[in-house]
């Protein structure tokens, strides 16, 4: 009788542990249980694991400087160089300033950095959610990358609000709360330029969902959120901020590449290769324009012309979440592992590189036949 007893509990936690790995409708617990455990393991880090001095310091003179009065950003430096970060950086950043006692204290720093993460978890498992295909497992994958853990509570980058901001701005969109996605997308925005590569789908969602009038109320919206933030710089220094806080022109140091260390220095600084560069990504957005996202509104001229005829009845008919099929998914679920491994390869290399970029290729390769619409 004991033994069947034990067999019964057995069988039991087998069928509980199979579903908390592969049934949706677990999805939830899943999460809540990896988010728990996300909480005891960054604290663990935080502990144990020595904090990785890169550009901490650097955020604290610069906005120390922004802090003592200083409002022309051409004079906000920092041991790394000069402030090359929109005005919500300084404002973020001077927060932090004050709660460490002058970025003295970095372990409160980094309990606000984990609580960050946390929500990035949160909002990303929504995100996931929403598909109702997703198994549980999936999560898991989510919660192992040790890039993650580095970026966020050991090392205190800028890129973590603005990414944990973009993330949000996804959830508001799924939910079609189009003018506070529109918000929370300029706050990521003021935080770091590189947000504005994820515009083109953002402003196509837009497009799509509500014409072209409501479009540009909502694009004002964004550049209104800019203006008000750089306030204080716009009315003193504009140049300077625009100059800084939106340099296009700025060269990345080869030492730090991830991406394209199969080319030499030479080549990596050379104007020509980076305009090679900005002309390929023009063409894979117009071929994604042009081919895979306005597939089921006759394509890019007839969906013009109806957004200027826009009714409000037409609200969200095709904006649909672009998502890639469950096939796609898992194999992609590879590739980010190796795409993982390729950004812990320090220093990079010729070899982490061309994995890297092939790695991308095969996302975009999934990308491109799975469900773009």
């Amino acid at each position: 009788m004991e033994l069947q007893n034990v067999r019964s509990t057995v069988t039991k936690s087998l069928l509980l542990a199979k579903s908390l790995l592969f049934d949706p409708e677990f999805f939830w617990y899943t999460a809540t249980c990896l988010l728990l455990g996300e909480a005891v393991l960054n604290v663990l880090i935080i502990k144990y694991v020595s904090f990785t001095e890169i550009d901490w310091q650097a955020y604290m003179q610069e906005v120390s400087i922004f802090l003592n009065g200083e409002r022309d950003y051409t004079n906000l430096v920092g041991d790394t160089g000069p402030c090359v970060y929109p005005a919500g950086f300084v404002y973020v950043y001077s927060a932090l300033y004050y709660l460490s006692s002058g970025g003295a204290n970095i372990r409160k720093v980094q309990y606000i950095f984990a609580i960050v993460y946390l929500w990035t978890l949160y909002v990303v498992f929504n995100l996931y959610r929403r598909s109702r295909q997703i198994p549980p497992y999936v999560l898991i994958f989510i919660c192992v990358s040790k890039r993650l853990h580095s970026i966020y509570v050991l090392r205190l980058f800028n890129d973590v609000i603005a990414m944990t901001l973009l993330y949000t701005c996804m959830w508001a969109m799924i939910e079609k709360r189009w003018k506070l996605s529109c918000v929370i997308y300029s706050l990521a925005l003021s935080i770091k330029m590189n947000v504005l590569l994820f515009f083109p789908a953002f402003g196509v969602l837009l497009f799509k969902s509500l014409g072209t009038w409501r479009t540009l109320a909502h694009l004002t919206l964004i550049l209104l959120v800019q203006v008000i933030l750089a306030y204080p710089f716009l009315v003193t220094y504009p140049r300077s901020y625009i100059g800084r806080a939106f340099e296009f022109s700025r060269v990345f140091t080869y030492k730090w590449t991830v991406n394209w260390k199969f080319f030499d220095e030479e080549t990596f600084i050379n104007t020509g290769f980076s305009n090679v560069l900005l002309i390929g990504h023009g063409f894979v957005l117009m071929t994604f324009l042009f081919r895979r996202w306005c597939r089921t509104d006759g394509g890019v001229l007839p969906l013009l012309f109806r957004g200027f005829f826009w009714r409000r009845e037409d609200i969200f008919r095709q904006s649909k979440a672009v998502t890639a099929d469950r096939k796609d998914l898992y194999y992609q679920f590879d590739v980010m592992a190796i795409i993982e491994y390729c950004w812990n390869v320090y220093p990079s290399t010729s070899k982490s590189s061309l994995i890297l970029f092939a790695s991308h290729l095969i996302v975009l390769t999934g990308l491109w036949s799975g469900d773009s619409e």
